[in-house]
Parts: structure tokens; sequence; C-alpha cells
């Protein structure tokens, strides 16, 4: 057998095994979709803290100078990390302050 043989034969048996796991991965999606037509996708639930973050997202580089955004990213980092909410005894993170160059004054 030619190396040319080889090659071809390899070929087919690597397009059949591609085209049969494609196969099979479409048809595993379509009995999951169609097993979950009753629940409601966690997406269309509403959710206060993404809203609030998509809209420091819109505000883009203004949310910088923004306390409430800052407050709202560093919730979501702590949720995030899995880190536990700061008890009343303890004390908070202190304020982010700005640099004179930030503000619209110094401009």
């Amino acid at each position: 057998m030619d190396g040319k043989t080889l090659a071809r034969i390899v070929a087919v048996i690597f397009a059949a095994v591609a085209v049969t796991a494609t196969a099979l991965e479409m048809s595993r999606k379509e009995n999951k979709s169609a097993g979950q037509g009753s629940r409601t996708p966690a997406g269309s639930m509403p959710n206060p803290l993404r809203d609030s973050l998509r809209r420091c997202q819109v505000l883009g580089e203004a949310a910088l100078r923004n306390d409430g955004c800052a407050r709202l990213w560093a919730e979501q980092r702590d949720r995030f990390l899995g880190l536990e909410k700061p008890t009343a005894s303890s004390p908070r993170e202190p304020a982010i302050q700005q640099s004179p160059a930030a503000t619209p004054e110094a401009r």
C-alpha cells in the first residue's frame, strides 16, 4: 500500500468520525431543549444587581467616578469570590479617592 492510498483512507475515516460526532451532538441538544420547555430561563427573571451593573456599564468611563457603581462592583466581586458580607461591627471599606486629575474642575 502506497502513501497516497493510506492518506486517503485516514482522511475518509477522520471525516466519518467528525460527521458522526456532529450528528450525535446535534441530537443531544435537541433532546435537552425539548425537556426544558417548562422551566423559566435564568436570564428572563428580573435581577436588580445585574440591571444596576448594566447601567454602570453603559456609563462607561463616568462609572469610575460614580460611588454607586464602585459599591456595586465591590459587591459583585465579593459575591464572585465567595467572601462574606461585612458585619455591622467590622469597618467598612474605605471610599475610593479620586485623583485631582480625574475631576472635571482640574481640566
